[in-house]
């Protein structure tokens, strides 16, 4: 059994053929998914979705390309809203500095405010980070320094230092699609090493198809591919790939029920 821990169903690619692609998922071991949360004030659109569906999970947050618009929705908002009972995570907030599609500073402000809601709730924070290593790790040893909170940095793309001081803080690592494209040789080393209790799959879908599907809309049932890469690189097998990131899902998003 896989979990696709971070997907987008509310995404045209993916929404349109909802039924479809939930059926698909199934068919290649997929047991459930995460439908993540780019915009707060679309939050009641992936909320239907996760209310609709056995073994769809949502989470809540302003991914930090729309930080600038969402700087007036505060901490305790997010965390009203968390309540929703298959709400399991905050975000994807983070840092984006490849894009740079918000200013830098309001996806700072955005991003501890959305770390004060996981701490606040203990629901883990989904994060985004890209072209931001630095700026990344200054911010989140400053944040665990005022209080702990669970965060997994979800379709890595970072340097090993980044992961290194990542997992030291007590966060989990998420490989997307990425892991399987030829030239992805550093975060290849990373799916390696990262201890076992401490990694997930996920699809990013509708984006980051993996190999042999790259070029194509993505969709959750193709994170087996990705489970069979790692797999590949840590010399296990799909099983045992499958079994230990479904664990670590459940410690993590300790609010999913699979049913």
């Amino acid at each position: 059994m896989l979990i696709d821990s971070h997907c987008h169903l509310d995404f045209d690619a993916l929404s349109s053929d909802l039924d479809g692609v939930l059926e698909r998922a199934r068919a290649n071991g997929v047991a459930g998914c995460v439908t993540i949360s780019t915009r707060i004030r679309k939050f009641e659109t992936i909320k239907a979705i996760a209310a609709a569906h056995g073994n769809v999970w949502c989470s809540i947050g302003t991914h930090p390309h729309n930080a600038d618009e969402e700087l007036d929705i505060t901490t305790d908002e997010i965390v009203r809203l968390s309540e929703f009972e298959k709400c399991i995570a905050v975000g994807e907030a983070g840092l984006d500095y490849y894009y740079d599609s918000s200013p830098r500073e309001a996806q700072a402000e955005g991003f501890r405010n959305h770390i004060a809601a996981a701490r606040i709730t203990g629901l883990p924070l989904v994060i985004h980070a890209r072209a931001a290593d630095d700026d990344m790790i200054a911010i989140l040893e400053d944040e665990t320094g005022k209080g702990a909170f669970p965060f997994v940095l979800h379709c890595f793309t970072s340097g090993k230092e980044l992961a290194r001081r990542g997992l030291e803080m007590g966060g989990y690592i998420s490989f997307s699609g990425i892991v399987t494209f030829r030239n992805a040789t550093e975060i290849q080393d990373v799916a390696r090493d990262v201890p076992p209790d401490r990694y997930l799959v996920e699809t990013d879908a509708p984006y980051l198809a993996p190999v042999p599907y790259r070029g194509k809309s993505n969709e959750p049932g193709f994170v087996r591919r990705t489970a069979e890469k790692v797999a590949e690189l840590r010399g296990i097998s799909l099983d045992q790939v499958a079994e230990e990131t479904t664990a670590n899902f459940l410690t993590l998003f300790s609010k999913a029920r699979i049913v």
